[in-house]
């Protein structure tokens, strides 16, 4: 695992480890694994007392049939979607009234 790159998380439970990086970066010893992901980074620090916006977010692509796989830091949330379905996640997206910048971090 690169602690370098600028796109990790790991999160682990009683029952699994869970490393969410970059696919030239993924360990070789993993046991399963899932490509083709595209991260969208939600702008600004989301302070606690802020209430629905990661919610509007997830709402608005499930309902135009998106799934998605949201990951956390203290400061920052990201969005992972499908990149089969990246086209119809930012139409919805801006479609809803959000803003979005093209940067892929995956």
């Amino acid at each position: 695992i690169r602690f370098d790159d600028e796109f990790l998380f790991i999160g682990k439970t009683d029952d699994e480890l869970s490393v969410v990086c970059r696919t030239e970066n993924v360990p070789e010893n993993t046991i399963n694994r899932e490509d083709g992901w595209t991260a969208y980074r939600i702008c600004g620090t989301l302070e606690f007392s802020l209430v629905g916006i990661l919610a509007d977010i997830s709402r608005t692509l499930a309902d135009a049939g998106v799934s998605i796989f949201a990951v956390s830091t203290y400061n920052t949330d990201y969005i992972l979607v499908k990149k089969a379905l990246q086209e119809k996640a930012e139409e919805a997206l801006l479609n809803a009234g959000h803003q979005v910048t093209s940067q892929a971090l995956l």
